[in-house]
């Protein structure tokens, strides 16, 4: 679930930011400060960016980040527009609100550039800091800033309009919170942005049609983002073309077993507040008071802390939340000691995997009574992927507030309609791929085989000459190997720390713009 960071470091200042005709972003135009849901709060909204192909090729070529961009996008064909986009949406508990959001658009006389586009919708991955705004081409302070970059090149340089909003909390949105992995919320959310962007296709400075071909995709968080915003629309009767959903925690009551059982990855104490505030709000009964959840160190001020001020270092830094330990090291119960941190999964075979150990600690987020009451229903309604795979689904009958509120939001137990791409790393560590990518493969084997769905798995061989992600797959094992080779002798650890932040997204989003180019 952490967000992206594009592996060539600073897709930043050096990659374009040029204004050819701007300063639009001043325009008023029509405003309404009370949306409906799907309706702008600005019409038009203000573009804030706008450049043409020859300007956006010349920034890219400008840098060893842009020319690294370059070559996974390709040249672009197309200019930009850049607008920013705010609409009316809910929040976790249906709850009118606001938010923001990126709309971009493809602009020029080559043919892919003119005329009805094809939508691209994408759903960004796991952020803490509020400010994220996809839209901002002009501070590369910006967290979204690089991801932007990434989304201009790589689909509305190439003729795609892109609607990519920054959600509920994030940005100008007045919600306090972010309904984090709130499948509902989050789908709602991603088709009101698109409600919102086909109103303001035809009002822009330069006026923009779409064609019938929606595409959906997104990655890390934003990966579960747009599978469950395919299912819904998919349930509503509103088409989709084709979605690629990228490295996201599909079957999440199993992943948040697989944590609590001990399989504790690298930023869990980043995301935790996000999902414990987001199924509090949304539910009301993890908890009476946030120190019955969390430890006393951090307990205070932390349904607040995020989305705020704080980045992923700076809240480590400033003591509001531990870098790495989830759990303590204590086992909540004796009956619970091998799996506290877990035996038996690291190398050689029955070592303690280093990875996981290291989400165990005194200095804990989570206290050991909810670790317990967990383990505890986790032991009495299993899941039916661990500890065993039995039956592929959600537990039955859970009884824990959190796993309960998990299983609500499991991607699990639904089967689309049009083709889907599944893209992800087999060696993530963060989100398992296992877990998620492979889970949702064998539940639709039946699709998978009619191939209605395609599964990457991007850290694998090509499968000869005539691999459709041959590209893919090569230029993931290149900056995997370069990543390695530059750490030396911390070279496991360095491609760990890099692999889903950095490593998979570029590759698999390449990989999703080929998919959706067969449509």
């Amino acid at each position: 679930m952490i967000y992206f960071k594009a592996s060539w470091a600073a897709l930043g200042a050096a990659l374009l930011v040029v204004s050819c005709g701007g300063g639009d972003g001043d325009a008023l135009g029509t405003q309404n400060t009370n949306p409906a849901r799907g309706e702008l709060m600005q019409t038009p909204p203000p573009r804030i960016t706008s450049m043409s192909a020859a300007d956006f090729t010349a920034k890219l070529q400008a840098s060893m980040s842009g020319l690294g961009l370059l070559q996974l996008a390709g040249t672009p064909v197309c200019g930009v527009d850049v607008q920013y986009m705010k609409y009316g949406t809910v929040g976790g508990v249906n709850e009118a609100t606001n938010a923001s959001g990126a709309l971009m658009v493809p602009t020029g006389s080559a043919p892919q550039c003119s005329g009805a586009r094809p939508i691209v919708l994408y759903a960004h991955g796991t952020n803490i800091t509020k400010r994220y705004n996809l839209a901002d081409f002009v501070d590369n302070t910006n967290p979204a800033y690089s991801e932007g970059q990434l989304l201009a090149a790589l689909y509305a340089a190439q003729g795609y309009i892109l609607v990519a909003p920054n959600y509920a909390g994030f940005d100008s949105s007045p919600l306090s919170y972010h309904p984090y992995l709130n499948a509902d919320q989050q789908s709602k959310d991603m088709m009101d942005a698109l409600s919102a962007a086909k109103k303001a296709l035809p009002v822009l400075l330069s006026p923009t049609s779409a064609s019938a071909k929606l595409f959906i995709t997104g990655y890390s968080q934003g990966g579960h983002v747009a599978m469950a915003t395919h299912r819904a629309m998919q349930a509503a009767g509103m088409p989709v073309t084709a979605s690629a959903p990228m490295s996201g925690p599909y079957a999440l009551a199993a992943y948040t077993d697989a944590i609590f059982y001990g399989s504790v990855p690298a930023g869990s104490t980043l995301f935790a507040p996000l999902l414990v505030n987001s199924y509090q709000k949304a539910y009301g009964n993890l908890y009476t008071a946030a120190s019955d959840f969390y430890e006393a160190t951090y307990a205070t001020g932390i349904e607040s802390l995020v989305p705020g001020i704080y980045d992923f270092t700076t809240v480590v830094t400033n003591g509001k939340l531990p870098q790495l330990t989830l759990f303590n090291s204590t086992p909540p119960t004796p009956a619970f000691a091998a799996i506290t941190p877990p035996t038996g999964t690291g190398t050689p075979p029955g070592a303690t995997d280093p990875l996981f150990a290291a989400g165990f600690g005194t200095a804990n987020l989570i206290r050991n009574t909810v670790r317990l009451g967990y383990l505890q229903d986790a032991a009495a309604n299993p899941d039916g992927v661990l500890p065993a795979f039995t039956t592929g689904a959600t537990a039955a009958n859970p009884q824990n507030p959190i796993r309960l509120a998990a299983k609500r939001n499991d991607l699990r137990g639904w089967t689309p309609a049009a083709p889907v791409l599944l893209c992800a790393g087999s060696g993530d560590p963060t989100i398992f791929y296992s877990l998620n990518t492979q889970v949702m493969a064998a539940l639709w084997g039946p699709q998978v085989s009619a191939q209605l769905v395609t599964v990457l798995d991007v850290d694998s061989p090509t499968t000869g000459p005539n691999d459709p992600f041959a590209a893919a797959k090569a230029g993931f094992a290149a900056a995997k190997a370069d990543t390695a080779n530059a750490a030396g002798v911390n070279a496991v650890a360095a491609v760990t720390a890099a692999y889903h932040g950095g490593l998979v997204p570029p590759y698999c989003n390449a990989a999703a713009r080929g998919f959706f180019s067969q449509f």
